[in-house]
């Protein structure tokens, strides 16, 4: 029986950019630290908040190689490897797991549209060239294409297949993925304000936008599910659903990287084509995180 990769809480790191737009080591590393210090479970680096898609491949494989080696196996890493060209996510799957990291984030392909048959044929082509074990990644709204049950259920027959971060906002899909699949297929949450509703029906965590912003919150509030006290963890998730709203008030990760630098954390800029937040959401923003105490009024 597989074990899931993580439970609880898994951060989907930023990655921080200086003035010139340049990745910034020194405050990547005081991020990762940061989160480990507080008390996260895992780290997604390289993902959707971690904008691999301005990256190049050097700066996504010298990413990973940093990340991994700077956790040092303190906690489990995740690499974003995913890529609407199948030869790319494997090369990229590839030098994931020659730099240590634990386990492959792979998104459906986007733009393409792949049939199912398509997505079976994706995933399998790419697990047959790796060793690490791989999360699956549905997020239509960014893809154009999602998963169905019954796909889930024939890739769940991999054994390399961990499981699947789910961020569709589909709670049918979910439950009937819950049902169609074997126990040891699992499920996190893709999404910051559906992680109890989400574990209420099994999944096993979340891969957290917030948790850059408020670690110690998201893995509170996943580790109250994970011992079965959803009222205390549905309290939680109530009372942070304002500033977790306002973390999306424009697409991720424009809000939280605005956010973490509030705060003090150097996430520094974004690349083109995304761009810093506006004016009016940027209040909405800090009016948000002054009410969630993370700064002063």
């Amino acid at each position: 029986m597989r074990e899931p990769i993580f439970t609880g809480t898994c951060t989907a790191i930023v990655t921080p950019f200086d003035e010139s737009g340049a990745i910034n080591y020194d405050a990547f590393g005081a991020l990762i630290d940061n989160q480990i210090q507080r008390g996260v479970d895992a780290i997604c680096v390289c993902g959707t908040t971690g904008e691999s898609a301005t990256m190049s491949i050097r700066e996504h494989i010298a990413v990973v190689e940093f990340c991994v080696k700077r956790a040092n196996h303190r906690v489990k890493i995740i690499a974003g490897a995913g890529s609407n060209d199948t030869s790319a996510a494997v090369y990229l799957s590839q030098h994931a797991q020659d730099s240590g990291a634990d386990a492959l984030l792979h998104v459906t392909p986007y733009y393409n549209k792949a049939t199912q048959t398509g997505l079976i044929r994706h995933y399998e082509y790419i697990a047959d060239r790796v060793d690490l074990p791989i999360i699956l990644y549905n997020v239509p709204s960014r893809t154009g294409v999602s998963f169905t049950a019954e796909t889930y259920k024939y890739l769940a027959q991999n054994p390399q297949i961990n499981g699947v971060k789910e961020a569709s906002g589909n709670f049918s899909l979910l439950a009937h993925t819950r049902c169609v699949c074997p126990d040891d297929f699992y499920i996190w949450s893709g999404n910051d304000d559906q992680v109890v509703p989400m574990m209420s029906l099994g999944a096993k965590g979340v891969i957290s936008v917030a948790s850059n912003l408020v670690p110690e919150i998201m893995v509170k509030m996943s580790h109250l599910c994970l011992e079965d006290r959803f009222t205390e963890a549905a309290q939680l998730q109530i009372g942070y659903m304002d500033l977790i709203d306002a973390l999306f008030t424009e697409v991720n990760p424009i809000p939280i990287k605005a956010a973490m630098n509030l705060a003090g954390h150097q996430a520094g800029g974004l690349r083109l084509p995304l761009c810093d937040i506006s004016d009016k959401n940027l209040e909405v923003l800090k009016a948000a995180m002054v009410r969630a105490g993370v700064i002063g009024g």
